[in-house]
């Protein structure tokens, strides 16, 4: 160990993070060590309060620190038009665009037989005890990967039963996007998801 023993029990916690290697977690401890004695008590008593605080949204499973996430408990949201993602950073991502006023539901991941996430391991069924005969649409916003498709293919699946409207997102080549660097699947939604001038 070239490390003092509390620099190394640091840097593996910042390892922990995903994304976090060697380098990051080194220059975070040496961040750390920059910090004033308060400023260092303060961000890890952020991170328990944290840990304490934030929970799911009863209804949708987006992060929250009361019982409903401030966009279900909001009444100027179209309760009708449900948004389903695979977790809280994809409802930011949306709710930064200023675009969509519904709501949304958190599936918290996505189908993947390969690391053991089954559909019971996921917020589906609570979905579909969401849906009543008020609700207009279900827009399915997950990513175009084979997760992301398997998991859409087997919603739509069971919304077939439901007198609802089901769509997803619109995929394909990107604004600034170069095609000549895009890959066969984007090329491939895009040709799919062409839209005919008027």
């Amino acid at each position: 160990m070239i490390y003092p023993e509390e620099f190394e029990k640091l840097l593996e916690d910042f390892k922990l993070l995903p994304g976090i290697g060697d380098k990051s977690a080194e220059r975070f401890v040496y961040a750390i060590d920059s910090l004033s004695l308060d400023k260092v008590n303060e961000f890890s008593e952020n991170l328990i309060k944290y840990k304490e605080n934030i929970k799911k949204c009863k209804i949708c499973g987006h992060i929250t620190n009361q019982d409903e996430c401030n966009i279900c408990s909001k009444d100027s949201r179209d309760k009708n038009t449900i948004c389903v993602v695979e977790d809280s950073k994809s409802v930011f991502t949306f709710e930064k665009s200023g675009k969509f006023n519904g709501v949304y539901h958190v599936l918290g991941g996505l189908i993947s037989p390969i690391d053991e996430v089954n559909p019971e391991d996921l917020n589906i069924r609570s979905l579909i005890d969401r849906i009543n005969d008020d609700t207009k649409e279900v827009i399915i916003a997950l990513n175009p990967s084979v997760e992301g498709e398997m998991t859409s293919l087997y919603i739509q699946k069971l919304l077939k039963e439901k007198n609802v409207k089901v769509s997803r997102l619109s995929y394909g080549i990107p604004m600034g996007g170069d095609i000549e660097y895009l890959d066969p699947l984007t090329i491939m939604r895009a040709i799919d998801d062409r839209k005919y001038l008027e």
